[in-house]
């Protein structure tokens, strides 16, 4: 998986590439965590993330928790696959989720 960071004075873009699982899921949470600092809308474009994990839907999950307490966050550009992983798990209904 491949995180590329994009900042400006109103949003941080995060867009991620590849395989969002056990083994790509810290990279994620460590750069949400730790390298964003008071971020105030997180937008998550997930255009080339063919496949998330139940790791991948805990770091969203825990995004989206620090994310109410400092502003907004959503996820842009979901494609099918992931977006059925996203209704099948009840996430399509806890994250704001943009075509």
């Amino acid at each position: 998986m491949t995180i590329e960071i994009k900042k400006s004075a109103e949003e941080t873009i995060i867009e991620l590439a590849g395989r969002l699982d056990t083994t790509t899921a810290p990279a994620l949470d460590k750069t949400i965590q730790e390298d964003l600092g008071d971020v105030k809308h997180l937008i998550l474009d997930v255009q080339g993330m063919e496949y998330i994990s139940s790791a991948g839907l805990r770091v969203l999950l825990s995004a989206q928790k620090k994310m109410q307490k400092l502003g907004s966050m959503k996820v842009i550009h979901v494609c099918e696959t992931v977006m059925e992983v996203f209704q099948m798990t009840g996430f399509a209904d806890i994250l704001t989720i943009e075509a």
